[in-house]
């Protein structure tokens, strides 16, 4: 019987009693694997360099007990000096041989062996195939000298039994520069632990009394030591004697009597005079020399160490603080060199930072001119790994800027043709002239397209950022509040990049679809499959579908914290039973076990709808109402291999969006619009774009929206009666930049019912080659005014508005105090941020620290509680120490400096670009998909969780996700000064029938004063006396900006929940790609838009 028990199996983990309690919980994320990070540093030698030289704190460690054993041993050899009895006799054998009691032989045995261990340990470590160097080092010398023999008597004593020996003499006061070599190292590694500036002047007076004490100690010790068989000196009167010798009093009281003691002091002598001037000179060298011309950089470090040169026409301490930050946050940059080769004396600021030891050491300063073959030989550039030239954004005249920029990168690759250029430029026009470098980053394309998918997909500019900012995610971890924790969580998410069959993540998903490869792949991992580009092919394709297969040899494009290579895999039932998101959620987040089952628990699939979605924004629709009376809504599994049934395409390039509106009254609603691509380009080298297009182009007169002509009477954006709120963006110019503007927001994938009206507040009139680029795209008017004019902005039609671009002006970039560049826009946008509340206004700024001051409230709280947190990751050395303020996590700030970093990345990932201008509309590839956005409403709180959002999606209508931009509700505190009134609420009858009777009247002037607009001022004065004679009893009328807070949430975990009115991020396939191949008629038709006066010109 108990033989019949004991064959008994046990039951299967599913139905132990721990998840009769538990549910099916554990049994449901048996595939889910946990992923440990950074692997690659977890070799043994590569722990041994990471204890003892890479990470600051330990090898701060490290030089300190190195620097207290030499101290040590130096004070064991006064010990001895002072127990020894002074024997009598004049022989030679008293300088041999001393006495040494037996413990105080032990302990010297003993520091001389763990001193010896360690040099020899950190040789090895630093050993870089040349063994003679290490050996003929003079810290390793000396080393040999103190502790070989220490170590050979201690030999002898044991073995060969020969106690005397231990009384041999050993020099073990020259152990006091082996000590000063350690402070030296110490200091460094200390300015290193603690991140912060210290002036090189400091650290070279340091070395001088350092020096000048290890002078005198040896003196000493050399002097006592050898009148043994003379006066019989002691340790105060050798003192005595080297104290008056180096003052150059020579009292002659004291005086050596052997030749040999006479000869240690002229050497001594002759040593002082060579080593303390050099030492001088060193600080005379720190003042007046470095400064001025940085010398060069040698020709056999060049050949021995890798190095990349930095070309500016003026070295600020910002650019270069961002460029050293993100270059060297890659782990195999850690060895580079940098050359800045500048043609300007080197700034006071950056003087101070390249003193410090951290960038001393590896950042070297090369005052010269990129045009000189002579500057370029310095910079060493033939042996270059890299060149980056950066443009000045400072100047007035930015076209100048590019030209110089043009002229050093062509001076660049004549003189080093194999030298890989990574060039900014400024103006999109100027793109053309560097085509032959390696990888461009066109400053305007980029700002003008990132603004105007803010306005369409909120805080786009912040996604952009946070992806192309190298970060471990450790920011805010410290901080109490739970959305700051999750934000710097996900903004440690970056994109990498994997070849599938060497893929951990991806390989068992060969032959599959991509749409079935990137949710499981989140679902078992966490990372997020967002493209792929094939082995053969230079494209990549973002999000190309359910029906793309995915190939062995495809390069696969991800978002996660790390990338794959420095990661550990570990089986979720090997780890404990804990989940890793409740680290991010607690409470009312953490999902109950009734709706993991739900989850799921089942297989079945629901009906889909196979109505056409919205471009902007897809629905997610509940099961049919039969269903939900048996069971729980389920979704449907992502299949692996695409069904044309079970997907829900739209044909966007079909009117079927269009065939739902109303027809309206109004002139703009009568127009027909086609798709194509725009018959006109401003500029050499846009990228073509399929966009919605008139079938004739407005007359310039008509694109005038505050001007009345023969073809309308209208002469402000009311009179138009748009049916979408408009877009409105204040420019001083209209520069071909803009252009790019236009073009993502009128894309064919838009669908033409939810096009805005853009509308272009420009300082200077527009020319005509602008004109005719932008007369092609349906709603698009321009208008000459200001944003510190309330009469322009009226016109405008800014209480009509749902987004306001206010862009940086070329003409204020520059100003005598670097950071007041941006004082006119922050007033400016201060006082349209309290006069129109629900106005949602993205702003640019020059300089990325002046971002706090954007919808300033001075005595709010909270505000001062982020400002505190901002100084506190800024001395933990994050490189984001900004992205905690509320208007950069919101999206409604933005500055392009911040894009610089997308550069340097590329030196590490040469994709970078590419995938940023996929993202940002500026590059259109066939079958690659674009970034859209959808609003989860409460008809979507069904899926519950990210995972189960993402399945939905995949699995429907093929769209990837790969964040969420969250909205909460936040109770902060406003004084009464920081009052916000509503304009609209205003507006009374008695203007418009005003408006209507003076309307009549001034169609026939043509003057743009504003004198000739009485009842636009009449108006603003009106609101400005109410806004005067506003009290604090209003404080209460504040908009949702003000009394909420958004974060973006990059590539959340699985089990994050969604909530209402969460947006998220989607990239959707091309929806050119699901035209059926049998009718190519139909593609050639749609691009055959053109004029019949189209020209073939195009502006240089």
């Amino acid at each position: 019987m108990v033989d019949l028990e004991s064959e008994v199996p046990p039951l299967p983990p599913r139905y132990r009693f721990r998840d009769l309690l538990l549910g099916d919980q554990g049994w449901q994320n048996d595939d889910r694997v946990q992923v440990e990070f950074y692997m690659n540093e977890n070799t043994f030698k590569e722990r041994l360099k990471l204890f003892f030289i890479k990470n600051q704190r330990s090898s701060l460690r490290i030089r300190l007990f190195n620097f207290s054993l030499k101290l040590l041993s130096c004070l064991l050899y006064i010990i001895r000096v002072l127990l020894e009895n002074p024997s009598q006799g004049n022989e030679w054998s008293h300088i041999f041989w001393v006495n040494r009691s037996l413990p105080l032989w032990g302990l010297q045995v003993s520091v001389a062996l763990i001193s010896l261990f360690e040099t020899i340990l950190l040789g090895y470590l630093s050993y870089k195939g040349n063994i003679w160097e290490q050996i003929l080092r003079i810290p390793f010398i000396l080393e040999i000298i103190n502790a070989v023999p220490f170590i050979i008597s201690f030999w002898f004593v044991f073995q060969i039994f020969w106690p005397s020996l231990r009384n041999l003499f050993v020099p073990v006061f020259l152990n006091c520069w082996l000590a000063k070599h350690a402070l030296e190292n110490m200091i460094n590694d200390l300015h290193r632990a603690i991140q912060r500036t210290q002036s090189a002047m400091f650290n070279q007076v340091l070395i001088l009394i350092s020096t000048l004490l290890c002078l005198i100690f040896t003196c000493i010790c050399g002097i006592q030591h050898l009148e043994r068989i003379g006066k019989k000196l002691n340790l105060f009167d050798s003192l005595y004697f080297c104290i008056v010798t180096f003052s150059t009093v020579g009292f002659g009281d004291v005086t050596p009597e052997t030749w040999s003691s006479k000869l240690f002091v002229v050497a001594m002598i002759c040593v002082a005079l060579v080593v303390l001037p050099i030492q001088f000179e060193q600080l005379a060298y720190l003042w007046m020399e470095r400064q001025k011309s940085g010398g060069n950089y040698s020709r056999h470090r060049a050949q021995t160490e890798k190095h990349v040169v930095l070309c500016v026409s003026s070295l600020k301490i910002d650019l270069l603080m961002d460029f050293l930050n993100e270059f060297y946050a890659h782990p195999r940059l850690q060895d580079y060199y940098v050359v800045i080769l500048c043609p300007t004396e080197m700034d006071v600021q950056v003087r101070r930072v390249l003193q410090i030891p951290m960038w001393s050491q590896r950042v070297i300063y090369l005052q010269g001119s990129a045009l000189k073959d002579q500057d370029l030989l310095r910079a060493k550039m033939d042996d270059a790994e890299a060149c980056f030239i950066l443009s000045s954004r400072c100047e007035v005249d930015r076209t100048s800027s590019d030209h110089q920029t043009i002229l050093r990168a062509w001076a660049v690759k004549d003189f080093a043709p194999n030298c890989p250029l990574y060039v900014q430029i400024l103006k999109p026009e100027n793109k053309f002239h560097i085509k032959f470098a390696d990888h461009v980053v066109c400053e305007e394309e980029f700002k003008y397209a990132m603004l105007a998918l803010n306005c369409i997909c909120p805080a786009t500019s912040t996604l952009i950022t946070l992806l192309v900012h190298t970060s471990r995610g450790q920011e805010g971890q410290q901080s109490p509040e739970q959305w700051q924790k999750m934000y710097g969580r996900c903004s440690g998410n970056e994109v990498y990049h994997i070849v599938l069959e060497e893929s951990t993540f991806f390989a068992e998903y060969e032959g599959k679809s991509f749409t079935y490869a990137s949710f499981h792949a989140h679902k078992k991992f966490g990372v997020c499959l967002i493209g792929v580009r094939r082995e053969d092919n230079k494209n990549i394709l973002l999000n190309p579908g359910p029906r793309y297969i995915m190939n062995s040899t495809d390069i696969c494009f991800y978002i996660n914290i790390t990338k794959e290579e420095n990661s550990a895999f570990k089986n979720q039932d090997q780890q404990k039973k804990s989940n890793v998101s409740r680290s991010f959620y607690h409470g009312p987040s953490r999902l109950p076990v009734h709706s993991i089952i739900a989850s799921m628990g089942t297989v079945a699939i629901d009906l889909q709808d196979t109505s056409c979605r919205s471009a902007s924004g897809p629905t997610l629709s509940l099961p049919t109402e039969g269903s939900k009376e048996i069971r729980r809504p389920s979704i449907a599994p992502v299949l692996e291999v695409a069904d044309t049934s079970s997907i829900q395409t739209c044909d966007l390039l079909s009117d079927q969006s269009e065939d739902e509106t109303t027809p309206d009254e109004e002139i703009s609603s009568n127009l027909e619009y086609a798709k194509g691509y725009p018959p006109y380009s401003p500029y050499i080298g846009s990228s073509p774009t399929f966009c919605h297009l008139l079938h004739e182009k407005v007359p310039f007169c008509c694109l005038r929206l505050d001007k009345s002509c023969q073809h309308n009477y209208y002469e402000d954006a009311k009179a138009y009666g748009f049916k979408n709120k408009l877009i409105i963006v204040a420019a001083e110019t209209a520069g071909n930049g803009l252009y790019n503007f236009i073009v993502p927001l009128r894309a064919y994938y838009r669908p033409k019912k939810e096009l805005n009206p853009i509308v272009l507040l420009l300082d200077n009139p527009p020319d005509m080659h602008f004109l005719d680029a932008i007369c092609w795209f349906p709603m698009v008017y321009y208008m000459v005014g200001s944003i510190d004019n309330l009469d322009d902005l009226l016109r405008c039609g800014v209480t009509f508005a749902a987004n306001m671009v206010v862009v940086d002006k070329e003409s204020t970039m520059s100003a005598e105090e670097d950071y007041m560049a941006d004082a006119k826009t922050i007033v400016n946008v201060q006082t349209l941020f309290r006069l129109f509340s629900s106005l949602s206004i993205i702003t640019e700024l020059t300089h990325p620290a002046n971002m706090r001051f954007m919808q300033f409230r001075a005595k709010d709280c909270y505000s001062l509680a982020l400002s505190k947190l901002e100084k506190k990751e800024r001395e933990r050395g994050s490189n984001l120490a900004f992205m905690f303020r509320l208007p950069f996590a919101a999206g409604r700030v933005f500055s392009i400096s911040m894009l610089d970093t997308l550069l340097y990345q590329s030196f590490v990932k040469d994709y970078m670009i590419s995938i940023t201008r996929l993202l940002l509309g500026l590059d259109t590839t066939p079958g690659s998909g674009f970034l859209c956005s959808m609003k989860i409403t409460e008809d979507d709180l069904w899926i519950r969780t990210y995972a189960r959002l993402y399945q939905k999606l995949c699995s429907s209508t093929g769209d990837v996700p790969i964040g969420i931009y969250r909205t909460e509700s936040q109770k902060l505190t406003t004084s009464e000064s920081q009052i916000s009134i509503s304009v609209e609420e205003w507006e009374d009858t008695k203007d418009s029938k005003e408006q209507g009777h003076h309307r009549s009247n001034h169609r026939n002037s043509t003057s743009s004063d504003q004198s000739d607009h009485p009842l636009l001022r009449r108006k603003s004065m009106q609101w400005a006396r109410r806004l005067s004679r506003k009290g604090p009893k209003h404080s209460d009328e504040m908009n949702d900006h003000q009394s909420t807070l958004s974060y973006i949430l990059i590539n959340p975990s699985p089990d994050t929940r969604i909530e209402l009115n969460d947006v998220v991020y989607l990239i959707r396939p091309d929806p050119l790609a699901y035209l059926p191949n049998s009718d190519p008629s139909r593609r050639n038709s749609i691009c055959n838009v053109t004029g019949q006066d189209a020209r073939e010109e195009t502006q240089l």
